[in-house]
């Protein structure tokens, strides 16, 4: 009942606002949790000369591969479908520039970024993986370029990877979301684990790059938010 009625809410701000089409099929589809219909579905209105500039389609699929992403009877046919899912997210947020309908999804956004950051936390420190991290954080960085944190994770990736021009852009683009970003309490709580967590190893990096005075300058970003919690303390005391 809960997701019913969100989802008569969503309907409900869509209908006022200035697009063609509202994708009142789609949004019944994928609250009976009929996903692989509703992509199907979805994709046919991003391929479509009349609905392929519209934006909630292509949400829509993102949504749709994250819900299969968690479901074991899609994992077969749909082995990428959380890949997909921030991919078809990148491609929304392109539509959707100016965020018209981007606010009416944060619930979704929550869920996206918790599980793209854990993913690529999960893999920051293995070689290995540090090519899918880095696709990770590089997709949330597309789809929702506001979010300070996974700037700073990206940063982190491409210096591990040898990419050091790469990674001094993402650091400047981390400094410009901050910047942008206001009082870090007031981010949501996924943000805000991400952004810690970020700022934790990015002055270890600098800790060991023997540049202790930027460390604690980029972990003088957090201090009020976060010296409560003790990974964060720890950190703050060995600087």
């Amino acid at each position: 009942m809960k997701k019913l009625i969100a989802a008569a809410a969503l309907l409900a701000s869509v209908s006022v606002q200035a697009q063609k089409h509202v994708y009142e099929d789609l949004l019944v589809m994928y609250v009976d949790e009929k996903y692989e219909k509703c992509m199907e579905k979805a994709l046919n209105y991003t391929e479509n000369d009349a609905t392929k500039k519209d934006a909630l389609p292509f949400l829509y699929v993102s949504m749709c591969n994250y819900e299969m992403s968690k479901i074991e009877k899609y994992a077969k046919d749909y082995p990428k479908a959380a890949n997909d899912a921030l991919k078809w997210a990148g491609k929304y947020r392109k539509k959707d520039k100016d965020k018209e309908f981007f606010n009416n999804y944060e619930d979704y956004w929550a869920s996206l970024n918790t599980m793209a950051g854990e993913t690529g936390e999960n893999l920051i420190e293995d070689p290995k993986g540090l090519s899918k991290a880095k696709a990770n954080f590089s997709a949330m960085t597309v789809y929702y370029p506001e979010n300070p944190g996974p700037w700073l994770m990206l940063a982190i990736v491409q210096y591990k990877s040898n990419l050091p021009k790469e990674g001094d852009l993402s650091v400047a683009a981390f400094d410009k979301a901050i910047a942008a970003a206001g009082d870090i309490k007031t981010l949501p709580k996924d943000q805000q684990k991400l952004l810690k967590n970020a700022l934790i190893r990015y002055a270890d990096h600098l800790v060991d790059k023997g540049d202790r005075s930027k460390a604690r300058k980029y972990a003088e970003i957090g201090k009020d938010a976060f010296m409560e919690e003790p990974d964060f303390k720890g950190l703050w005391e060995t600087l």
